[in-house]
């Protein structure tokens, strides 16, 4: 029998592991996300973008990360220092922990926990307290008047992303995101309804995605991505960093690693609501290929590998419609960002709500 304290300290170097894999991936997303936000809005734009410095301008966001490690920490005299430093950590670190109860692959997850959606959801909305902290702290009126229209942006916000969520788990019945992931694909241990008439079981395939169990949860899902995208702070609803306005929002006043951990933060949410969303809606780590009676798409390209496989494609699909969507319309107002919230997406997700409610009890 293995030594107690000898399985303790196996248990915390696992999870210092998993924590630094984690960080890891998250700040390589960073690199490549800056990387490619610059190719693609150059391509919508018909610029060339970084060219310069490495291969195609490969290396510029490696520059620019060295840049920012050698710039000085500066913290304004009529800051509070304590509320200054630490608001940065807060931010990134809500995000960086919501990453930590997502499923990438069957059986494959960092902590398996049988209420992970509601803990991501409750993590991530730390982050507000973490921007409001740092226009506070900056003791800078822009910066306060940026952190001021964040939290009530995301605020706003996360109440129609909250109804379209709860209209997949009143579908799922769990929220165990694992579960929530295997129902949707031929591992489900559960009868899976395309539009609630057709039993696709055995099928698998997209036929088996969330966003196909019930037709109002297509609602739900476009309901969730327009508010992901005010989540974080993605145009056109950056309300919270119009330059023209506000000079840069909540994190004016930061420079070096202040600003890094901020802008990490950001694209890292960016990867986060997208995965979010491939879980709930998307199939999560199941294949989009359905089986035909001899011929087991399903079944072939269904497992570990094509599982992380699955998760990555379909989520970088989504970060890249962010991207597109950034560099394609313009930024609202504050009162047409208001007006979206409260008057069309809240009452819209609370009737797919109702409706999910009903399809559970009528139809499944």
């Amino acid at each position: 029998m293995q030594p107690k304290g000898n399985f303790n300290l196996n248990f915390i170097i696992t999870y210092i592991i998993i924590a630094l894999g984690l960080f890891a991936f998250a700040g390589l997303f960073t690199l490549i996300g800056v990387y490619a936000e610059r190719k693609v809005s150059a391509f919508i734009q018909d610029r060339l973008g970084p060219v310069e410095v490495g291969k195609f301008g490969s290396l510029q966001t490696l520059a620019d990360m060295l840049k920012l490690i050698q710039k000085e920490f500066i913290t304004p005299a009529a800051a509070d220092p304590l509320l200054f430093v630490l608001a940065p950590a807060i931010i990134f670190v809500s995000v960086f922990l919501g990453f930590a109860a997502m499923p990438w692959g069957p059986g494959i997850v960092p902590v398996s926990l049988n209420i992970g959606l509601f803990y991501v959801f409750a993590i991530v909305s730390v982050e507000t307290l973490g921007i409001l902290m740092a226009g506070w702290g900056s003791n800078n009126k822009y910066s306060l008047l940026g952190a001021m229209r964040s939290v009530s942006q995301i605020i706003s916000y996360e109440i129609p992303a909250g109804f379209a969520i709860i209209s997949v788990v009143m579908i799922a019945q769990t929220l165990d995101l694992q579960e929530i992931a295997a129902q949707q694909g031929i591992l489900s241990t559960v009868q899976t309804k395309f539009f609630g008439f057709w039993d696709v079981s055995h099928i698998g395939g997209i036929l088996s995605w969330n966003i196909f169990r019930a037709p109002h949860l297509i609602i739900a899902f476009v309901i969730y991505f327009i508010a992901s995208l005010a989540e974080s702070n993605r145009a056109p609803f950056d309300i919270p960093e119009a330059e023209s306005e506000l000079v840069a929002g909540f994190h004016t006043e930061y420079t070096g690693m202040g600003f890094a951990f901020v802008f990490l933060a950001e694209y890292a949410m960016m990867f986060l609501v997208s995965m979010i969303a491939v879980m709930l809606f998307l199939g999560a780590w199941n294949t989009p290929f359905p089986n035909f009676d001899a011929l087991r798409l399903a079944d072939w390209t269904t497992g570990l590998g094509f599982g992380i496989l699955w998760v990555t494609l379909k989520t970088l699909a989504l970060v890249f419609i962010q991207m597109w969507i950034r560099w394609t319309l313009p930024r609202f107002r504050i009162d047409q960002l208001m007006n979206l919230c409260w008057k069309v997406l809240t009452p819209l997700a609370f009737i797919c709500m109702l409706i999910s409610g009903i399809w559970r009890i009528l139809l499944m």
